[in-house]
């Protein structure tokens, strides 16, 4: 899969290149700015490749014994494990990433889909009591979970093993067949991961990549044999996806402005600490990096020096250097537009404590305050690493600071008190809340998405398997 601008990569359907579709985008190496090759856009002939090889394999497996699944996913973890350098070294030329936390993302996604194959025989139906009513009497009913046929999973860039296998692993564990369609950037890792699952002995047919972009996602989200969609990505691009699926199982986790909440009674020095990490490392490209930072104005001026040298600490670089904290966005054009963002609050009337700098597609850590309600960075989500620091008086003006957006992902509190701990579990409008932790603290066993328009729809090991299963019941009368 080495890189050369002559190059096209083209879908991977039923355990083969599948050169179908006619125009190409663009793939740029993000810290280099040079051409790595094109990609097909697969359109609606790709698609229908695809679909019709997936239904060709759920046909003929629908009824694969769990024992035969959790062999899959096996494979699926070895061939990870096998080649997890390649991969992190893909990653790291066409997304950005820093080299050492693309090394941790394949080691997150191998555990992931370990973690999937482990959980399957937990996933159980249960013996209904129909005699609870008269007529239910000398009668027994039972569930089962059965899979929907063909899961579509639509990903972004800024994970692109982990955020497809979060799709994939739960849907081939609850008895689907599988089409992935990558974000252009991270194309070239999930041609290669199909690659090594045919490699590895995986069933062709089961996993298939799409390539493209808008059109081919368009596409697959709406194809009448496609029976689950599941997109990662913009609150934009899955609101018109949503249009297109039409009446389908749509599963989403959409954007954020993810608000970190600091509390009087707080450990200032580790809460500065922990922020900092979340909204400047990985550039800030991920769903739940802090942007907002709501602190207590009785602490505020402890706060600030302490998260603007945490941020200043952090290594900006080359995503090559395993020391790189803050490495290149995806493209100049991101970086761009996060400046964007930076030029937009200064106009309003912001300050900025540290200045973000541009450097071709990378953007050093910047800090503001003073930004108005107003301002594109405190209500859309920046997606770059860029944070606001906000004061408050008192948890009520701090709740109202942090349900002031239209996102509801993952938030985090920093406090010792556990009155105000349980104040925001209940009134803090996020799919999921972290006490002294930051929001970009994820683990998968616990249910993820959002609320509001974040998204719908659970991820996390046990919750993705039932979400990409259906729930049928079977009643007797002896």
């Amino acid at each position: 899969m080495t890189g050369q601008p002559s190059l096209v990569y083209v879908s991977h359907i039923d355990g083969a290149s599948c050169p179908a579709g006619q125009q190409d985008v663009p793939l740029v190496a993000p810290e280099s700015g040079e051409q790595i090759g094109t990609i097909r856009e697969a359109g609606a002939a790709g698609v229908e490749a695809a679909v019709s090889a997936a239904s060709t394999f759920f046909r003929a497996n629908r009824s694969s014994p769990v024992h035969q699944r959790i062999t899959w996913l096996q494979i699926c973890a070895r061939a990870l494990a096998g080649a997890s350098e390649e991969l992190a070294q893909l990653i790291r030329e066409d997304v950005g990433k820093p080299i050492r936390v693309a090394r941790f993302e394949i080691k997150r996604g191998i555990e992931f889909i370990e973690a999937c194959a482990a959980a399957l025989p937990q996933i159980m139906g249960e013996v209904l009591p129909l005699d609870s009513v008269v007529p239910g009497t000398g009668r027994i009913g039972f569930t089962r979970h059965v899979p929907y046929g063909i899961v579509a999973g639509i990903t972004p860039f800024n994970a692109p093993v982990n955020l497809l296998v979060q799709k994939a692993a739960p849907a081939i564990a609850a008895g689907n067949a599988f089409i992935g369609k990558p974000a252009p950037a991270g194309t070239r890792t999930a041609l290669r991961l199909a690659e090594l699952f045919v490699e590895a002995g995986f069933p062709r047919g089961l996993f298939n990549i799409v390539t493209g972009d808008r059109e081919t996602a368009a596409a697959l989200a709406g194809h009448k044999g496609v029976s689950v969609v599941s997109f990662t990505g913009g609150t934009e691009g899955g609101q018109a996806l949503a249009r297109i699926a039409g009446a389908k199982k749509f599963l989403a986790e959409l954007g954020s402005n993810a608000a970190n909440i600091v509390l009087a009674d707080a450990d200032v020095a580790d809460a500065a600490q922990k922020i900092a990490g979340a909204a400047f490392e990985a550039s800030g490209q991920q769903c739940i990096s802090a942007q907002r930072v709501l602190v207590d104005r009785a602490i505020l001026d402890e706060f600030l020096p302490l998260f603007t040298k945490a941020a200043a600490a952090l290594r900006v670089g080359s995503a090559l250097d395993p020391a790189t904290d803050v490495g290149p966005m995806v493209s100049a054009a991101s970086a761009a537009r996060v400046m964007g963002f930076y030029e937009d609050a200064m106009a309003r009337g912001a300050r900025a404590v540290l200045e973000p700098q541009r450097n071709g597609a990378i953007v050093s850590p910047g800090i503001f305050v003073d930004v108005p309600r107003d301002a594109r960075l405190w209500c859309e989500e920046v997606f770059g690493p860029l944070a606001v620091v906000v004061p408050f008086d008192g948890v009520d003006e701090a709740l109202e600071l942090a349900n002031d957006s239209p996102f509801g992902l993952q938030g985090a509190v920093f406090t010792q008190s556990l009155r105000h701990a349980m104040r925001f579990a209940d009134d803090f409008d996020v799919g999921a809340l972290w006490i002294n932790e930051a929001s970009r603290f994820r683990l998968d066993a616990y249910p993820f998405g959002g609320m509001k328009q974040s998204g719908v729809g659970r991820e996390g090991v046990r919750y993705a398997i039932a979400e990409y299963s259906q729930v049928k019941f079977i009643g007797m009368r002896p």
